[in-house]
C-alpha cells in the first residue's frame, strides 16, 4: 500500500477509527489530525494544515507529544526529528508554502493507541489562534554595502504574540521585497542616486507591523557604461566543502568581506548546489544573510571545473531563465557568475543558449551584473574564450566582467606566475577592445578580474605569497575590476597535502587573503 494512499471512511466509521484531536478555529491557520486507518497495535495518522487567514505561509512546523509506548515508526511528506517523545514535523521543499485557503498534509503510521498530545503549529496552538495583534516595528534599519545599483540593508527584528513571518522592505512607498530574514539587498537602482528606504514585518495572520526608522542612501557613481563590478576583492569559497564553511567566521578571520561562492551546477532543467542542495529555496540564506549584515555581499557563481552549468544541462531557454531567476531572488542577488571551463568552453551551442537567456534575464532584473570567468593563457583568452565574450555581446548581454583564471598554464619555463598572471590581464584588455571598441581604456580596465591558484597549482607550478602582493600592486595601478583566487579554504587550511584542501607552500592561515586585502581597485 502507498505510503500517500489517504483512506476514504465514512462519518460513521471515522467516528469509530478516532475523531480530530483539535477544533480548527475559523480564520486561523490550524493544524488538524486524523486517524485514517487502525489495527491491532497501531494506527496511521495524518495532520492536515488549512490556512484559513487572509495571508499565505511560507512554511510550517506542526510538534506533539506521543506517551510512553507509542512511537512513530515512519512518516512522509514532513521532515521528522525526534527527542524523546516529542516529535517535530517540518515541511518538505514542495509543500511548506500554503496559499490562503489552501491545504498541505504529512502523515506517519504509529506503534501503539495513543494519540498525539499537546500540538503546536508554528508555535501556537494548532487549534489556530485569531491574530489581530500587529508586529512590533523593525528598528536600527541600516545600510552596509552599497553599489552603483543596489543597497545592502540590515534591522533589528521585530517581535510578536504569536510570531513574524517575514518583512516587507519599501523603496518609498514601493514594496521592493518580503523576506524573511533581517538582511536584504535591494537592486535594480540607478547609479548616483538617493533612495529612501523603510522597513515593516508582518505575522501569521497578515497584521503588519508600523514602519522602521526611514534611511536615505545615494547609490554609488557609476562609470557610464554600466560595467563597473563592485566586490573588489571576492574570492571563491568552495560551499561543497565539509563540513560548509562558515561566510561571517571566514570574513572576521581573514579580513575579507565578499566573496564568490561555487558552484551551482544544473541536473537536467533543475539547478542545485554541487549535486546536494536546491538553491532556488535559499540553502545557506541565513549565513548570507549574516555576512551582509556586517557590510560583505556575495556572488553566485554557476559551473566549475567538475560541474555542468545549467544551459550545458538543460535545453529549454524558459525552464534555465526561470532557474536563474528563481535563484536571484532566493538571495535577492544582483550579480551571478558562469566559470566556464573544460568541456563547457568549446559547446558553443550550450555558450549561445545561455547569452540568450541571459540577455532577457537582465531584461527583466535592471541593474543584473554578470561576470565570465574563463581559462587563459598569458597572453590571453583561449579562441573558445573568447567567442563566449563575442556571443554575450552579439546577444545584447552586458558583460560587467571577464575574470581570467590565472593558473594551470602547464609552462615551465621560469617566469614566475605573478608576471604571468599580469601579461594574462594585459592580453585580455586587449582582446576586449576588439570586441568593445567603444569602451574607454579605463572601461576595460575594470572588466577584468584576475583569479589565480594559491600555492602548488595542478600543473606543478607555484604563485607565492611574493606573487599575491605584487599582483595586488599591479591591480591598483590598472583599477581592475576585482581580484579573486581559489580558494579561501585552501588558505585557511594553511597545509600541506592534497591540493583540494591545501596551498603546499609555507604559510600562516589567511596569509594570500591579507596580501589580496591590499588590492582596493
Amino acid at each position: 500500500m502507498s505510503r500517500r494512499l489517504t483512506l476514504l471512511v465514512s462519518a460513521a466509521a471515522l467516528a469509530l477509527i478516532g475523531t480530530p484531536a483539535i477544533a480548527a478555529t475559523p480564520g486561523a491557520v490550524s493544524a488538524d489530525f486524523a486517524q485514517t486507518s487502525v489495527w491491532g497495535g497501531g494506527y496511521q495518522g495524518q495532520y492536515t494544515v488549512t490556512n484559513q487567514s487572509n495571508h499565505a505561509i511560507s512554511s510550517w512546523k506542526v510538534e506533539f507529544d506521543l506517551p510512553a509506548g507509542t512511537t512513530v515508526s515512519s512518516s512522509w511528506d514532513a521532515t521528522e526529528t525526534v527527542s524523546g517523545n516529542h516529535y517535530t514535523f517540518t515541511n518538505k521543499s514542495y509543500n511548506g508554502a500554503v496559499a490562503a485557503g489552501a491545504t498541505a498534509a504529512f502523515g506517519f503510521v504509529a506503534g501503539g493507541s495513543a494519540l498525539p498530545a499537546n500540538c503546536l503549529l508554528n508555535g501556537a496552538t494548532c487549534a489556530g489562534v485569531v491574530d489581530t495583534t500587529p508586529p512590533s516595528a523593525p528598528s536600527n534599519l541600516k545600510a552596509g554595502t552599497v553599489t552603483t545599483t543596489g543597497v545592502a540593508l540590515s534591522w533589528t527584528g521585530s517581535t510578536d504574540n504569536i510570531g513574524v513571518t517575514g518583512y516587507d522592505v519599501y523603496r518609498g512607498t514601493t514594496k521592493a521585497l518580503t523576506i524573511t530574514g533581517t538582511s536584504a539587498t535591494v537592486t535594480g537602482l540607478a547609479p548616483s542616486t538617493p533612495y529612501t528606504f523603510t522597513v515593516k514585518a508582518h505575522d501569521l495572520a497578515g497584521n503588519q507591523s508600523a514602519a522602521s526608522n526611514a534611511i536615505t542612501v545615494t547609490t554609488a557613481a557609476g562609470s557610464g557604461s554600466g560595467s563597473t563590478w563592485p566586490l573588489k576583492v571576492a574570492p571563491y569559497v568552495d560551499m561543497g566543502s565539509w563540513p560548509t564553511p562558515v561566510l561571517t567566521d571566514t570574513a572576521n578571520a581573514s579580513g575579507l568581506q565578499n566573496f564568490t561562492l561555487a558552484f551551482v551546477t544544473g541536473n537536467g532543467c533543475k539547478a542545485s548546489w554541487f549535486n546536494a542542495y536546491d538553491p532556488t529555496t535559499g540553502w545557506d540564506r541565513t549565513d548570507i544573510d549574516a555576512l551582509r549584515a556586517q557590510g560583505g555581499d556575495v556572488t553566485i557563481s554557476f559551473g566549475g571545473e567538475a560541474g555542468t552549468e545549467l544551459s550545458g544541462s538543460c535545453t529549454d531557454q524558459t525552464q534555465i531563465q526561470q532557474q536563474y531567476q528563481a535563484i536571484i531572488t532566493a538571495y535577492a542577488t544582483s550579480r551571478l557568475d558562469f566559470d566556464i571551463e573544460g568541456a563547457a568552453v568549446v559547446d558553443h551551442t550550450s555558450v549561445d543558449r545561455r547569452n540568450a537567456v541571459l540577455a532577457k534575464l537582465q531584461a527583466a532584473n535592471p541593474g543584473l551584473q554578470i561576470s565570465y570567468t574563463l581559462p587563459v593563457m598569458p597572453d590571453g583568452l583561449t579562441s573558445d574564450g573568447t567567442y563566449i565574450v563575442q556571443s554575450a555581446a552579439s546577444h545584447g548581454v552586458n558583460v560587467s566582467l571577464v575574470n581570467v583564471m590565472a593558473m594551470d598554464y602547464g609552462q615551465h619555463d621560469g617566469i614566475d606566475m605573478g608576471v604571468k598572471a599580469q601579461q594574462a590581464a594585459q592580453a585580455t584588455h586587449d582582446q576586449l577592445k576588439v570586441i568593445y571598441p567603444s569602451k574607454t581604456d579605463a572601461q576595460l580596465w575594470g572588466m577584468v578580474g584576475v583569479t589565480p591558484m594559491l600555492g602548488v597549482n595542478d600543473d606543478s607550478s607555484t604563485f607565492s605569497l611574493a606573487n599575491a602582493s605584487s599582483l595586488a600592486t599591479y591591480a591598483n595601478g590598472k583599477h581592475l575590476g576585482e581580484l579573486a583566487f581559489w580558494e579561501v579554504t585552501r588558505d585557511r587550511n594553511a597545509c600541506n597535502g592534497s591540493l583540494t584542501n591545501c596551498t603546499n607552500v609555507t604559510q600562516q592561515p589567511y596569509d594570500f587573503s591579507k596580501r589580496f586585502e591590499a588590492f582596493t581597485g
